[in-house]
């Protein structure tokens, strides 16, 4: 009997490849103490109510995947949603790890409900009602994160567009809440558009381009891409010392939010690494995996992101962006092992390993941070393998400087918060 029913399964899912004109609907449970108990969510137990579908014993029937994230798919349960699938958001009632300080039952839903869009993505549907799951910020959130594939340079009839994802039910507050989070999973979804294109299509002019076209029309703010002569007349050559080993012209981009009531409430500053291929120049990286320092500008791209998505959640802060963009390449004008170039700030510096470039630019973005005399300034970069020789170091100079103390536990509720 068990075969029959897993064959069952097995027939159901093949006939869903075959449903793409049919609309998708995601529901959440819960899954019990006991084997085999499941307890659904609001909206699973309307559904069952109204339909006069007993949930819990369709899952049993299939052969219950009741642990986080598994899925279980049914055919024909309902002439309105013909692919029903119900996802499962682990024990009910988890909260918050304190340990890794992030709140697991959110997290759950997002696990869940993304894993639910996705299945039926992947099977054609391209209408998705999604179960809010109690969550309705974190469902949207994993529901628009799990669709999302860099596909625009394939051929046009080879891409797959993101279906159409709705809120299976909710009041006008479940709504504002899944509106927000469809916001953070675009914000998230542009820093990853950014970082997986190739490095001849992101390249710095590129990627100020489409900072230009993601942010230039959104209210309060402000995109202003630097030329090189910029940086010179600054006397960035540390930022220009990197950028002199590439053809691709250097940009230095500058991007402000004016959220506060107060223009001139001192904003909170987000520096961003934008090293849009890195070679290791001079003291060129190994060709394994060389294809990866595309996404070297991710601290570049994540500060993009931030601003887009404080300024489209209208958030009260005035914030600004710096993204120093270039390429750190082995030109034949190239910066050499053992030059000298001297910092925004007068201070110079001699480069011993020309693959340590993300501490050139930053520097001069930091100089250049300092200007706008700000509350903070957070600084985002991919990581360097240094790190790991020095951070307790590090940690030691984080707890011994107050002001740092301070963000360092703002940082940590922020994380809490959006977790």
């Amino acid at each position: 009997m068990l075969r029959s029913h897993n064959l069952l399964i097995l027939a159901t899912r093949r006939l869903a490849m075959a449903t793409v004109a049919r609309k998708g609907l995601v529901l959440g449970f819960y899954e019990g103490e006991a084997e085999g108990e499941v307890h659904l969510t609001k909206t699973a137990k309307q559904f069952q109510d109204e339909k006069k579908k007993c949930l819990p014993d369709l899952l049993q029937i299939s052969g219950l995947a009741a642990k986080k994230g598994k899925c279980n798919l049914f055919v024909g349960l309902d002439a309105e949603y013909n692919n029903v699938v119900l996802t499962s958001l682990g024990k009910k009632g988890v909260g918050v790890n304190e340990l890794e300080e992030i709140d697991e039952g959110k997290d759950n839903v997002r696990t869940g409900v993304a894993a639910g869009v996705k299945l039926l993505h992947d099977a054609g549907v391209k209408t998705i009602s999604v179960d809010p799951c109690n969550e309705p910020e974190a469902a949207a959130e994993g529901a628009f994160l799990s669709v999302w594939a860099y596909d625009e340079l394939k051929a046009a009839d080879k891409r797959k567009p993101p279906p159409e994802l709705s809120l299976a039910a909710g009041n006008n507050d479940v709504s504002q809440c899944w509106e927000r989070g469809k916001i953070l999973a675009e914000g998230q979804n542009l820093a990853r558009y950014l970082m997986e294109g190739p490095a001849n299509k992101i390249t710095p002019t590129a990627f100020a381009k489409i900072a230009v076209e993601k942010l230039g029309s959104l209210a309060n703010v402000t995109v202003t891409p630097r030329d090189k002569a910029w940086a010179q007349s600054m006397k960035m050559g540390a930022f220009l010392s990197v950028a002199q080993g590439s053809h691709e012209p250097p940009v230095f981009l500058e991007v402000k939010y004016q959220g506060a009531a107060d223009a001139s409430t001192a904003p909170l500053i987000f520096v961003g690494k934008g090293i849009t291929f890195d070679s290791g120049g001079i003291s060129i990286k190994p060709s394994e995996n060389m294809d990866y320092m595309r996404a070297d500008m991710g601290g570049a791209a994540c500060a993009l992101s931030a601003i887009y998505t404080a300024a489209k959640l209208k958030l009260p802060i005035n914030l600004v962006g710096l993204m120093p963009l270039t390429e750190n390449m082995p030109g034949g004008s190239a910066t050499k092992p053992g030059d000298v170039h001297t910092a925004m700030n007068g201070k110079t510096i001699q480069i011993d390993n020309t693959d340590a470039e993300g501490r050139l630019v930053l520097s001069d973005a930091l100089c250049y941070a300092d200007t706008f005399n700000p509350c903070a300034v957070v600084d985002l970069a991919t990581l360097t393998g240094g790190l790991v020789g020095w951070l307790v170091g590090w940690l030691v100079v984080l707890w011994l400087v107050s002001r740092l103390v301070v963000l360092w536990l703002v940082s940590r509720l922020a994380g809490w918060l959006v977790s």
